[in-house]
């Protein structure tokens, strides 16, 4: 009995050693980093039905152009469950954080941007940040746009946006069909669509620090679009932010590389974002 008593107590003290060191290896992350506010990580949000590998040569474009050597990765359980692959380096103080979300068939916009809220969340309290940017490729896009929309003053404040392949007012076969979309002189559509008119409020509630960069595909077969969302569509988010965004400013692609998937390995998109996160 005396031998087995000790036996207890042995694995006991060796759980209660093990779950010590989970303890400190969370605690760490931002203590281990001295001055962890200063770090201003770009998180890349993919597409529907996508993952990471889509974000990949994007954020290795930027390790080539020297702007960061850190990419660490956060995937996103069905249940908002957030797990980080990887640490913050000290020195390098814009990081990139590769989003993955593994219930990357659902179809509901607000869904993903409470996965991105709780990405944010979760690099604020592990890392302390305070400023971010963000990156995404078409649903992606809609993740950012929920995130920001139910937006809070206690999270930390947004700096720059880049919006690739965005269908903010639809998608070409759902809702949309080529060239008969019309937008208004100030980017306003004159029809709008559900999730559209759900992102309306940010018109009043954009961050004003953050600057905008649109980027779109047309791939110059006269439907105006990159085969899965129209121009205009794209166009759209001026309408949503311009009024109140620090810039905002478009850039096409033109041709068959500017077609929507291919969009996200496009060299020509990659030094518009190298430029745009840089400066």
């Amino acid at each position: 009995m005396k031998k087995r008593g000790f036996l207890f107590l042995g694995i006991s003290l060796l759980a209660l050693g093990l779950s010590a060191c989970g303890l400190t290896s969370n605690r760490s992350d931002a203590a281990a980093l001295p001055d962890a506010s200063k770090y201003e990580p770009t998180l890349f949000f993919h597409g529907w039905g996508s993952s990471t590998h889509a974000e990949e040569q994007m954020a290795h474009s930027l390790v080539n152009a020297g702007l960061t050597h850190t990419i660490i990765r956060a995937t996103v359980s069905k249940k908002g469950k957030v797990s980080l692959k990887g640490h913050f380096r000290e020195g390098d103080y814009h990081p990139i954080v590769e989003v993955g979300f593994e219930d990357n068939h659902n179809a509901s916009s607000q869904q993903w941007g409470q996965w991105a809220k709780a990405t944010v969340v979760k690099l604020q309290r592990t890392y302390h940040t305070k400023k971010f940017n963000v990156v995404g490729h078409s649903m992606g896009n809609m993740a950012i746009m929920y995130y920001l929309r139910n937006n809070n003053r206690s999270l930390p404040k947004l700096q720059k946006q880049v919006d690739i392949a965005g269908h903010f007012n639809g998608i070409l076969g759902m809702n949309d069909e080529p060239n008969r979309m019309k937008l208004q002189a100030n980017g306003k559509p004159e029809k709008m669509q559900a999730d559209y008119k759900r992102l309306l409020g940010l018109r009043k509630t954009y961050p004003n620090q953050a600057a905008v960069l649109n980027i779109y595909g047309d791939k110059n077969d006269g439907s105006h679009s990159d085969g899965s969302v129209s121009n205009a569509s794209s166009q759209s988010l001026r309408y949503l932010v311009s009024g109140r965004a620090k810039s905002y400013q478009e850039r096409k692609i033109v041709g068959a590389s500017a077609q929507h998937s291919k969009l996200h390995d496009n060299v020509k998109v990659d030094k518009l974002l190298i430029s745009f996160l840089r400066n």
